[in-house]
């Protein structure tokens, strides 16, 4: 491929400056031992990928004798939540760490905990492998704060192509059309969208896009942005159609008690007809359920004043700690990790990073057909919980899963929002 991906790019850093930081805690913190161990922390990415993460360190180790380079994979409700944060902070803290672009990023810079890599990209050892323009999202008062590595959608609706044959069901495209597939899958006892959202993300990140869809991309940045309340008609307008899809039994009853990969594995053993989640199921399926013949639609049509055609997404990367004793060897090591053979591993693990050499690669059709998506959208909705505050995040969250699991009315649940909130 050789498309550019400047206007996914430019699109998320706008609406990126419009978010506010997260509440972190400063300072603290070791940075890494002075020592010869390279720490690089991230939630797991799933066993295709890490084994190119594995090959990577090989390749960095061989070529710097004496050095080690140390792989943390966390669970990633825990790294995103409480395990970063707690890695930052301690003795032994990760040279190189994954993160997001937007909110918590400007938050680490913040923080102290991401080292000015403008150098590293205009000169060396970075340069020349990224287009200029993928640094427009990760760059923080004017200075590159993370090397970005991929631009995810986080949320499409994902099926399985046999299981929707065979209950005469044509995938989803308008919100009556979805309502009809749940009433006839249910009816023949499939569920017919699985969802794992124990940790209120699975769920929260799809229904939020599903507001977004309704109450308008602008009042969605609003009140995730803390600039207004959420108790308004648009918004339980909006949680209405959630309250829809409990109605009509679209989601596996068990959906707030399970996690995310338990509510994936409904879908790989063909018990659940759809799931909604993001791009990353692509090589998560390689690994789990090798046989699966699926695709995906976006987020159907909805009735409402957003952009119907809209795309939650976000560009996420790797950052140098600032209080790293080992800058000049991380920069290093993500130059490694973008170069052609490298980038062509992820590419065979089905993840594209941003690299210019992506271009090159044989990628997976779906996986190709969402970059195509991401970089050609109308319009770009960020995830609650990487493009905002997190606290008004997880209120948001909180009152999305008690409407789906009937818990709540949208009314209850959005005055419960702002109570939170205060």
């Amino acid at each position: 491929m050789t498309r550019s991906r400047k206007t996914t790019i430019t699109a998320l850093s706008a609406l990126s400056a419009a978010t506010l930081a997260l509440t972190g805690c400063a300072g603290g913190g070791g940075g890494g031992s002075d020592d010869n161990v390279l720490r690089i922390a991230m939630g797991s990415p799933g066993e295709a990928q890490i084994r190119v993460w594995d090959q990577v360190a090989e390749q960095f180790e061989a070529a710097h004798e004496g050095m080690t380079v140390e792989m943390n994979y966390q669970d990633d409700d825990l790294y995103q939540t409480i395990g970063l944060p707690n890695l930052l902070n301690g003795r032994n803290a990760p040279d190189i760490y994954f993160e997001w672009a937007g909110s918590r990023l400007e938050q680490r810079v913040s923080d102290g905990f991401a080292a000015d890599l403008t150098d590293a990209v205009e000169t060396e050892p970075i340069a020349g492998l990224f287009d200029e323009d993928v640094f427009t999202s990760v760059t923080v008062d004017g200075t590159v704060a993370m090397v970005p590595h991929a631009a995810d959608v986080t949320n499409v609706l994902w099926y399985n192509k046999q299981i929707l044959a065979d209950a005469g069901v044509t995938p989803p495209t308008t919100w009556d059309e979805l309502l009809a597939a749940c009433d006839t899958l249910d009816a023949q006892g499939i569920i017919p969208i699985a969802s794992g959202n124990k940790d209120l993300w699975a769920a929260g990140n799809w229904l939020a896009h599903l507001a977004s869809r309704v109450v308008g991309e602008d009042a969605y940045a609003q009140a995730l942005s803390g600039e207004t309340g959420f108790s308004s008609p648009e918004w339980e307008k909006a949680l209405g159609y959630v309250k829809e899809l409990a109605d009509h039994n679209c989601v596996n009853e068990s959906a707030n008690a399970v996690d995310d990969n338990e509510g994936a594995q409904l879908f790989f053993q063909g018990k659940a007809a759809m799931h909604a989640i993001g791009s990353w199921l692509v090589s998560w399926a390689i690994d789990e359920a090798p046989d699966l013949d699926f695709d995906y639609v976006n987020l159907p049509a909805m009735p409402g004043a957003g952009d119907q055609d809209s795309v939650i997404g976000v560009v996420t990367g790797y950052v140098v700690n600032a209080k790293s004793s080992k800058q000049d060897a991380a920069a290093e090591f993500l130059a490694l990790l973008n170069n052609d053979e490298n980038v062509q591993a992820f590419i065979a693990a089905e993840l594209t990073p941003m690299a210019l050499s992506a271009s090159g690669g044989e990628i997976d059709s779906r996986s190709a057909d969402l970059i195509n998506m991401l970089e050609t959208a109308p319009a770009i909705v960020l995830p609650p919980d990487t493009g905002y505050d997190l606290e008004r995040a997880n209120a948001l969250y909180t009152a999305l899963a008690e409407v789906m699991g009937g818990q709540s009315s949208p009314a209850d649940a959005l005055a419960g929002i702002d109570q939170k909130l205060g």
